[in-house]
């Protein structure tokens, strides 16, 4: 009876061990948040946001949404493409500086990783040129 008790004890701590180790994907972008300042009216500004794979199975990117049509983004390497652990990738917003306003937009990534959505945030003010 012991024995049983012990062999069980075993396999119950080994199952509760391998569940809490965690190997998702998971990326580090060296910055979520990007500040533009002062940006003229009618001229595009893009920053790309880089990011590494910083767990043990491959990210897989697979879908990058913007909330307006005002901010386009692109990703390398492209959707869907596996990212392995210790490579980079890098998503570029552009935002289109038409109406002279302070912005604040944001894109959701979904992915594989640990953490499954993340938002990428750019701001900054678009001034209108002198003399319009």
């Amino acid at each position: 009876m012991k024995k049983i008790l012990l062999l069980c004890s075993v396999i119950i701590g080994f199952v509760a061990f391998t569940a809490m180790q965690d190997n998702k994907a998971e990326f580090k972008f060296n910055e979520e948040t990007h500040d533009f300042g002062k940006i003229p009216q009618g001229k595009p500004v893009s920053f790309v946001f880089k990011y590494t794979n910083t767990g043990a199975e491959p990210l897989i990117i697979t879908a990058v949404e913007s909330t307006c049509g005002c901010t386009v983004p692109s990703i390398e390497p492209k959707q869907g493409t596996p990212v392995l652990k210790g490579q980079s990738g890098s998503i570029t917003l552009t935002y289109n500086a038409a109406v002279a306003a302070p912005f604040n937009k944001f894109v959701k990534i979904t992915s594989n990783s640990k953490t499954p959505l993340k938002m990428l945030y750019i701001k900054g003010e678009v001034v209108a040129e002198v003399g319009e």
